[in-house]
This record gives C-alpha cells, sequence and structure tokens, in this order.
C-alpha cells in the first residue's frame, strides 16, 4: 500500500470513528498495512469489505492500538464524543493520522524528514510553497495533511524524502511521538476557541507541534503576535534552534502568485525550512520564480477591461480577509456569509482600501451594520450571481483595478466549501469575459 509493506502493521488493532474523507483514507490505509480495524461513523458506515475490517459501533476498545477520530470530532471540547470518552476510560490512546504515518514511516526504516506547518492562516500557501522547493529540486516531496490528501495516504518515501503536513490544531493535540526536523508556526489569532476552550487552550496545541523537537531541529515561528513571541521564547528555552519570522523584516516577494506582506512571511518560512533541509539558494530561487500559488487565495483568476479579479475564497475568517486588503490600495470588495465571532470590526484599519463593499449571504446585515458605522460604501447583492457583475461595474465606473472575493466569511450558508464558492466566482468571471468584453480567463474554469 503506497509503497509500505503489507505485513508493517499485523497483530495491531485500529479503532476508526468517522469515515468522511479522511477516516476511509485512514482505514483503507491501515487496511494495506495488515492492521485490523473496527470503523464507524454515526452517520454513514458504508465501506468496501475487508477480512480485517469490522464495521460496527465502538463500545468497547479494550487491546486497540489507538483509536483515530476525525479531525472534526472532539476528543474534549466542547462535548468529548462517547468513543473518546471510552478511550480514556480504557487507557487507550487517541492519535491523529499524521502520528500514525509518522510512526509507520519510521517502522519501515526510511530518515524522511518531516515538516509541519502551522498557524491560523497561511498554512496551505506555506506547505504547498516548501513542496514546490524541493520538488523543483528534485527531491522526493509529498505534501498533505490539512492540506489536501490525508496524512495517512501519502506514500513511502525514502531516506532523502520530505513530507510537509499541514495541521490542524484538531490534528497537534492528538500528536504522541511525531518528531518534525522543521516546523513553523506562522501567526496566532483566535479560532476554534469552542474546541480549545479560550486561546491558553488554542496556543498549546498549537506549540505542541515543538514538543518532540532537539537541538538539531528547527522551529519558525512568526512574532507578529504575542502568543507566538511567548512560544517562541518556550522552544528557545529548551535549546531549540527558532527562526524568527518578522513579516515587516522580511523583503517582498514579487512573484504575481503571492502579493502581500503576508506572503513576505510564508515565503520567509519556506526559505528558512528548505535551507535546514539542505536546498541552496540557487534552488530555491528556481523554486520560488515557479511557484503557482494556490487556488482561492489571492489567486488572479481573470482580467477584463483593465479589471483583475481575485479569488480570496479561502478567506473564511477577518484575519485571513485582512491580508487580502492590505494587498492591494483599492479594490470592490465581494464578503458575506456566516460570519465568525467578532464579524468583521477588526478590519476598520483597511477599510480604507475599500472603494466600495458587494455583501452575500446570511449575515450580509451584520457586516453592513459594520461598513455603515464606519462609513463605507456597501451594496446588498444577495449572491454571488449578482454580486460579481455589480462589482465589476463599479470597478469599471470608478477606475478601481481590482474585484476582490474575500468573504471574511465561512461559506456554509450557500455554498458546500470555500472551494465550491471560489469556483462560482470563477464560473461567473467565465460569463463576463465570455460576454463580449476585452478579457482573459487566467485559469481554467473550475467544475462543480
Amino acid at each position: 500500500m503506497n509503497g509500505f509493506p503489507p505485513n508493517l502493521l499485523a497483530g495491531e488493532r485500529y479503532a476508526v470513528c468517522g469515515l468522511g474523507r479522511n477516516g476511509a483514507a485512514v482505514v483503507h490505509a491501515l487496511l494495506g498495512m495488515g492492521a485490523q480495524v473496527q470503523a464507524w461513523d454515526d452517520r454513514n458506515a458504508d465501506l468496501p469489505a475487508h477480512p480485517n475490517l469490522t464495521l460496527a459501533p465502538l463500545t468497547d476498545l479494550s487491546g486497540m492500538t489507538a483509536l483515530v477520530l476525525s479531525p472534526g470530532i472532539p476528543h474534549l471540547l466542547p462535548k468529548a464524543h462517547p468513543a473518546a470518552d471510552l478511550a480514556r476510560a480504557q487507557d487507550v490512546q487517541i492519535l491523529s493520522d499524521a502520528e500514525i504515518l509518522y510512526r509507520a514511516v519510521r517502522k519501515s526504516g526510511t530518515k524522511a524528514a518531516f515538516v509541519a506547518v502551522t498557524g491560523t492562516n497561511g498554512k496551505s500557501t506555506t506547505t504547498a510553497l516548501i513542496a514546490h522547493l524541493f520538488t523543483v529540486a528534485g527531491r522526493p516531496c509529498v505534501a498533505g495533511g490539512n492540506l489536501g490528501t490525508a496524512s495517512l495516504a501519502l506514500p513511502l518515501l525514502p531516506d532523502n524524502g520530505v513530507y510537509v503536513i499541514e495541521m490542524s490544531s484538531y490534528m497537534l493535540e492528538r500528536l504522541d511521538s511525531f518528531h518534525a526536523s522543521a516546523a513553523c508556526l506562522l501567526n496566532l489569532t483566535p479560532d476554534h476557541l469552542d474546541r480549545h476552550g479560550d486561546m491558553t487552550g488554542y496556543a498549546a496545541a498549537k506549540a505542541h507541534v515543538f514538543d518532540n523537537m532537539g537541538s538539531g531541529d528547527l522551529a519558525v515561528i512568526g512574532t507578529d503576535d504575542d502568543w507566538c513571541r511567548a512560544i517562541a521564547s518556550k522552544v528557545a528555552a529548551r535549546g531549540v534552534q527558532v527562526s524568527e519570522l518578522d513579516a515587516d523584516a522580511l523583503p517582498p516577494f514579487d512573484g504575481p502568485a503571492l502579493p502581500g506582506r503576508h506572503n513576505a512571511q510564508n515565503v520567509g518560512a519556506a526559505c528558512a525550512i528548505a535551507r535546514h533541509l539542505g536546498l541552496g539558494d540557487a534552488a530555491l530561487r528556481a523554486g520560488l520564480k515557479s511557484f503557482p500559488g494556490l487556488e482561492h487565495r489571492l489567486q488572479k483568476v481573470a482580467e477584463c477591461d483593465g479589471v483583475s479579479f481575485i479569488n480570496d475564497s479561502k478567506a473564511t475568517n477577518a484575519e485571513a480577509a485582512s491580508k487580502a486588503l492590505a494587498s492591494y490600495d483599492k479594490v470592490m470588495w465581494i464578503a458575506g456569509g456566516v460570519a465568525k465571532a467578532g464579524g468583521i470590526e477588526s478590519l476598520a484599519p483597511f477599510f480604507g482600501h475599500i472603494a466600495q463593499a458587494f455583501l452575500i449571504g446570511q449575515d450580509a446585515d451584520t457586516l453592513a451594520a459594520t461598513l455603515a458605522m464606519h462609513g463605507v460604501p456597501f451594496q446588498q447583492c444577495g449572491t454571488l450571481e449578482n454580486a460579481i457583475p455589480a462589482a465589476f461595474s463599479a470597478a469599471l465606473a470608478q477606475t478601481v483595478p481590482v474585484v476582490l472575493l474575500s468573504p471574511a466569511c465561512a461559506s456554509f450558508d450557500q455554498f458546500r466549501s470555500f472551494e465550491d464558492r471560489g469556483s462560482h466566482f470563477i464560473q461567473v468571471c467565465d460569463n463576463i469575459v465570455k460576454s463580449g468584453h476585452s478579457g482573459t480567463m487566467l485559469t481554467p474554469k473550475l467544475e462543480d
């Protein structure tokens, strides 16, 4: 299975709770390595039959090697899943699949390096960039975890290989022996507080990534916030090499795929880690020059009559949207959806970049109230289909060069995911370009 010996985990028994994308991949990988698996999902426990697989509710975990909970299933707060309570009662470890990947790689005998990437914002771009740098340089490298491929679905790499794992706080709090040769914590702002109780709990989950690191490893930590600065001091005090990232002190990267001050930090983190693991400056320059960026993250998808259309659908909170607004002098801003705690009040310092806002989704009225209080012109549009042409027309009339979708809200009121929201944005932009304007689509139209 993906290069792992088929009997690697023979004699081990795992319970898997939750059979969505992550959980199903975990079951498939564990079976492929010879483990016995009992799996269950409270809503849909449907997997292909296998002689080592039992589909049954998790009512007894005695003798299990570990319980693997899908990331979205809480094991403590706000209310522990019954399987998690049972695991604690029966002294069974609760692990993330990243931990099991690490154990499987080491049990297979390979010395491939592990890189962990975390933070509230910027994880995905940094993860993808690190993987791109190594791939361009010819090193075996795979990326996954919270981004794309589930950790345990990644293949076995040789000694010179590099695993780059994007780690959410949900994954991090379920690590045990996982040892990163390099790890970065980009930033910390309030998020997922229902799962961690408060910022102290959230910060502790993030800092867990550094717990098994030693003097030969590298911790790259942003220093824009007090939480990260405190973590950097504690990690350095343990003798781990710390590289602090001050975005204001980093030279901006002018590549078209990575605009903005925050991306200077992402590039700085990626380059520090790549150098630590053996890449030279020539390889870094080649990788940076060819990096295409990520879909739905400050992605320029079209240009029409001098107006650029930017898809930043991944900005599901105000902090992420602030990075986008700071990247452009003046924009027509499309925002809305399901607002996070605090709404968009924290974006007030960036309101001067907004020529006009075009609001969509469930909490448009909440966003409108904040904008009105600060004197920012806005229009209630309801849907993306209405907002994009309205923003484009206003951009032409006011000579504003950018229409920016950076919603500062979750997508689930109108879309399946932020990717689905971004694909709708691209489709509407495609329609505008096709309607006789002098324009170009810069990315293929995504299908639903």
